[in-house]
């Protein structure tokens, strides 16, 4: 069965390959027509795709589905269709007055077939999300959806085989076997969101082809309350970033810094702030549920292991409710003094678990979050604008959002991506376009060019044009 399904893997990946080689620059009425396929896929199906993600993570709010997902997926199709023809356009660059009066252009060009590998936690967007950039850049797409939503994963394939033929987008579903002879393919630019962990593999396996990649992953995002922030508003923002997806979220806050002595008022403030959103958890049809038992036990002993140190544990479980490994719904908990040698403090937690740090001024703050792995996303709330500009200006962090959560990510006209171990690259708007293109610089010389001059055989006329050129140079 593995060995059918890797050849089935060559054969998809070769027919993109013959197919772009017939078609190696889509016009914008193609490109655009793909992308209104695409578009769609996504409008006429959404209940379907609620109801497919749904059941893989066994309860999973339709509403969160259609906001995070359907909702900045349709945002990003139709931005792309706006601004398409600005982007394919061959743009004037200014040309040294030694070469004058050549001309330089630079022309963005499609690379070839994009491979997308993508994950669990937003099935939908991070694959069509990247797709969306990859077609308007006119590339064929390949799509390997992730093993642990299969049910989605199938309604992807069968949707996108309605709407594309196969060597024009495709999707390979499989296991994690599958997913390493999907890497191992000489793409001409591969794009993976996941963890640190396979990032790395995933990197490996594309430097045996030269392959370009994209990077998206996590790591330990920070919040920071300032002295200055409006703490009830910051709480409940912080409370909703958090516990969206149960905490399943590459941009979700990790953990969170507050001033010195706050942070017993700040773990009652958030107790109530989860309970106004989530006031039974159980049977609450707006609280998703853990993707797996797998993931599950690992939340679990993580918050077992921060218990068994000592640290303070608060379970916040409005209605007092019996939730078990069984039902994949976790109680949110917030956990204060902990260690820096637990799991907890260490990994990204992935799930519906705060950690709450307490520092004692500016400078430890930022030194806190820079003794750290480079995070995905950081978030500051506050008023204070000369210690915005400090952290701002003194950590490094794939994006911002100050005074909210998750803000950055939605926003077509910046780009998105991490830094150091949480990613490499950006997509989104015309980043993502920038991405699956080749920048290809053209010099157009012109038949008033001295350049003959420069050539053999050297004399005095050279020597001449020589001294000049370095003076005006």
């Amino acid at each position: 069965m593995l060995q059918a399904r890797q050849n089935d893997l060559g054969v998809r990946f070769e027919a993109q390959c013959r197919a772009f080689e017939t078609e190696p620059f889509p016009g914008i009425e193609v490109r655009k027509d793909r992308l209104k396929r695409l578009l769609a896929l996504t409008e006429k199906h959404e209940a379907e795709i609620c109801a497919a993600i749904g059941s893989d993570f066994s309860a999973r709010s339709a509403q969160e589905t259609r906001l995070a997902e359907l909702f900045v997926v349709r945002a990003g199709i139709r931005h792309a269709l706006s601004h398409l023809g600005a982007w394919m356009r061959e743009r004037r660059v200014a040309t040294s007055l030694p070469f004058l009066p050549g001309r330089n252009r630079l022309l963005p060009q499609p690379l070839g077939v994009v491979g997308i590998v993508s994950p669990w936690n937003y099935p939908f967007q991070l694959a069509i999300a990247p797709a969306t950039a990859a077609l308007a850049a006119g590339n064929r797409v390949l799509i390997k959806p992730s093993e642990l939503t299969p049910k989605f994963s199938d309604l992807l394939a069968s949707l996108v085989e309605k709407y594309f033929a196969a060597d024009e987008v495709s999707v390979m579903v499989g296991d994690a076997e599958v997913g390493k002879a999907f890497v191992s393919l000489p793409f001409d630019h591969l794009l993976f969101t996941g963890s640190t962990a396979v990032g790395r593999q995933v990197a490996l396996a594309a430097a045996a082809n030269l392959t370009p990649v994209t990077l998206e992953l996590g790591g330990k995002s920070p919040a920071i309350f300032d002295p200055s922030c409006d703490l009830d508003a910051a709480v409940a923002s912080v409370a909703y970033g958090k516990l969206l997806n149960a905490g399943q979220t590459c941009i979700a806050p990790d953990y969170l810094m507050v001033p010195q002595g706050q942070g017993a008022a700040v773990a009652a403030k958030f107790a109530a702030a989860i309970a106004k959103l989530y006031p039974r958890l159980g049977d609450n049809p707006d609280y998703t549920a853990i993707v797996s038992e797998r993931h599950h036990r690992r939340l679990s002993d993580m918050v077992a292991e921060a218990r068994d140190s000592g640290a303070d544990i608060i379970e916040v479980n409005p209605a007092n409710e019996k939730l078990g490994i069984s039902d994949r719904k976790m109680a949110p908990v917030l956990v204060r003094n902990a260690s820096e040698t637990l799991r907890l403090i260490r990994e990204e937690i992935f799930g519906p678990v705060l950690p709450i740090v307490e520092y004692g001024s500016v400078d430890e703050a930022i030194d806190h979050v820079n003794r750290g792995e480079r995070p995905l996303a950081l978030y500051w709330f506050g008023r204070d604008s000369a210690n915005r500009r400090r952290v701002m200006r003194e950590t490094v962090a794939g994006g911002v959002t100050v005074n909210d959560c998750m803000m950055h990510l939605a926003q077509e006209r910046q780009p998105f991506g991490g830094v150091g171990d949480s990613g490499m690259g950006a997509y989104h708007g015309e980043w993502g376009f920038r991405t699956f293109s080749k920048e290809k610089p053209i010099f157009i010389q012109s038949k008033l060019s001295a350049g003959g001059l420069l050539r053999p055989p050297y004399g005095k006329t050279f020597e001449r044009l020589f001294r000049l050129l370095k003076l005006i140079t």
